[in-house]
């Protein structure tokens, strides 16, 4: 099993999330982050006044997935989030050694 962390813009979730769907990804962790990678934020003006933005908003994806799917579950993920722009965002791939479901204790991808 493997554990994919995807960091994309919040512009591209639903897009990504689609095309898991389609490629019958059935659990995902969702977060709403901050940070910055190379583009190191921006500045924007509100009411005349110039600020600077250091940390970006972007979208953090979880999945844990059996090893078969997960090549075309990466293919997805920088297909549909990629717009070709600096903080297009990362994917970092784990190994995991074990799921458990706690509702009735299944282990490995049984409990995905």
């Amino acid at each position: 099993m493997i554990k994919i962390e995807a960091i994309i813009q919040p512009g591209r979730f639903e897009q990504v999330k689609d095309a898991l769907i389609e490629l019958g990804v059935e659990g995902m962790t969702v977060s709403e982050v901050r940070g910055h990678g190379r583009q190191k934020g921006h500045t924007e003006s509100y009411r005349g006044r110039e600020y600077e933005t250091d940390l970006m908003p972007k979208v953090k994806l979880e999945l844990v997935l059996d090893d078969k799917i997960v090549d075309s579950v990466v293919d997805a993920i920088v297909t549909h989030a990629a717009t070709g722009k600096i903080g297009d965002g990362k994917i970092f791939l784990y190994k995991a050694e074990e799921a458990i479901r706690i509702r009735n204790q299944e282990r490995g991808v049984a409990a995905l």
